[in-house]
């Protein structure tokens, strides 16, 4: 699992690569945990263009961090989930709480 974390103003881009499962769920949680603490982060952003997998771990992170950038009065967007990983969002029903977008682009055209 590699995590790249960005800063663009108050935009938090995590872009990941990998399996979002058990071994590496806590890992991305402190990181992004850490940069929401320590930065004015308004929106966040999670790249899953490269994520092959998501387990129940991988989506409590997730849930996590939105109810973390609700409670600031924050957004935070899923981009760029594969397929398989799209199922996995809509079966859980993320959807319903994070939009999915096909792109970062998508994003800023809103």
């Amino acid at each position: 699992m590699e995590i790249d974390l960005k800063l663009i103003r108050n935009t938090l881009v995590v872009k990941i690569q990998g399996e979002l499962d058990l071994l590496v769920a806590e890992k991305l949680r402190r990181e992004i945990d850490s940069k929401i603490q320590s930065q004015q982060i308004k929106n966040l952003v999670l790249n899953l263009e490269k994520v092959s997998f998501i387990d129940s771990s991988g989506l409590g992170v997730i849930i996590g961090r939105y109810k973390r950038m609700n409670a600031k009065n924050g957004h935070m967007y899923i981009v760029g989930a594969s397929p398989a990983v799209e199922k996995i969002l809509f079966f859980s029903g993320i959807n319903k709480l994070v939009p999915l977008y096909r792109s970062e682009q998508d994003i800023i055209n809103i």
